[in-house]
C-alpha cells in the first residue's frame, strides 16, 4: 500500500485523539460516533472523519467507531505499539522533573538514565533512574540501545550537546533548550519552547481583557 503524505496538522491532533479515547475507553464506553467524539473534543465530526480517512477510515456507518479499536490503531500509528529508550541530558530540576513523570513508561518510552557534569549528583537517582556523568554518553548510548535525547541543558550548551548525541547515535532529539538546533538529515527534533507557550497565554489574556473591559 502506498504511504500517503500526512500533513502536520493531523499528525499533531492524533495524541489528543488517542487521549481523549483513552478516557472514553476507562469509563466503559465500547463505541462512540464521530458527533459524540466532536462534542466531547470540540473538534467538528467532519474533521475527525476527514483525519482518519487519512489511515484508513476505522468506522462503519451507523455504527460509529469501535473505541478500544481505534485507540489501539492510533496507539500504532504514534509508535506506541514499540518500546523507546531514552536519555535525559541535564539533571537540573527539569531534567528530574521529567525524569518523575511516571506517565512515560505507560506509553513506551523507557528513561534508561540522566546525563549531568555536576560531579555531585553522580550515582544519585530520580525515581530509581541513575544520574550518569557526561563522559560515560559515548558508552551509555550505544549499549543501552538508545534512541532519544530529552535535552534540557542551557540555550548555550545544547548546540553543542546535540552535535554530540548525534555522533554517539541519537535518532531523535526532544530539545527544551530555547535555541533552534541544526541537526544532519535524518536526526528528528522536537522543540518544547516552554517561554513561547507562556507567551502565547499572555498574548490570549492580554486580547480578552482587551474585549471584555
Amino acid at each position: 500500500m502506498e504511504e500517503r503524505e500526512i500533513s502536520k496538522a493531523v499528525i499533531k491532533r492524533l495524541p489528543r485523539y488517542y487521549r481523549y479515547l483513552g478516557e472514553i475507553l476507562e469509563s466503559g464506553v465500547e463505541r462512540i460516533s464521530s458527533s459524540e467524539l466532536s462534542a466531547r473534543m470540540h473538534v467538528t465530526a467532519s474533521q475527525i472523519r476527514q483525519d482518519l480517512n487519512n489511515f484508513g477510515g476505522f468506522g462503519q456507518q451507523g455504527y460509529g467507531y469501535n473505541v478500544a479499536y481505534l485507540y489501539e490503531e492510533i496507539g500504532k500509528i504514534l509508535g506506541l505499539d514499540k518500546k523507546h529508550n531514552m536519555i535525559i541530558v541535564g539533571g537540573g530540576n527539569l531534567g528530574q522533573a521529567l525524569a518523575n513523570y511516571v506517565a512515560f513508561e505507560k506509553r513506551g518510552f523507557v528513561i534508561k538514565g540522566i546525563f549531568d557534569v555536576n560531579p555531585v549528583l553522580k550515582g544519585l537517582s530520580v525515581r530509581g533512574i541513575e544520574i550518569h556523568m557526561l563522559e560515560d554518553l559515548e558508552r551509555f548510548i550505544p549499549e543501552e540501545e538508545i534512541q532519544i535525547a530529552a535535552l534540557t541543558l542551557p540555550k548555550s550548551k545544547a548546540s553543542e550537546m546535540a552535535d554530540l548525541l548525534v555522533a554517539y547515535g541519537i535518532k531523535a532529539i526532544w530539545n527544551f533548550a530555547h535555541v533552534d538546533l541544526r541537526v544532519p538529515e535524518g536526526v528528528l527534533v522536537e522543540n518544547v519552547h516552554l517561554s513561547e507557550s507562556l507567551m502565547q497565554l499572555s498574548y490570549n489574556i492580554t486580547r480578552y481583557e482587551k474585549e471584555h473591559s
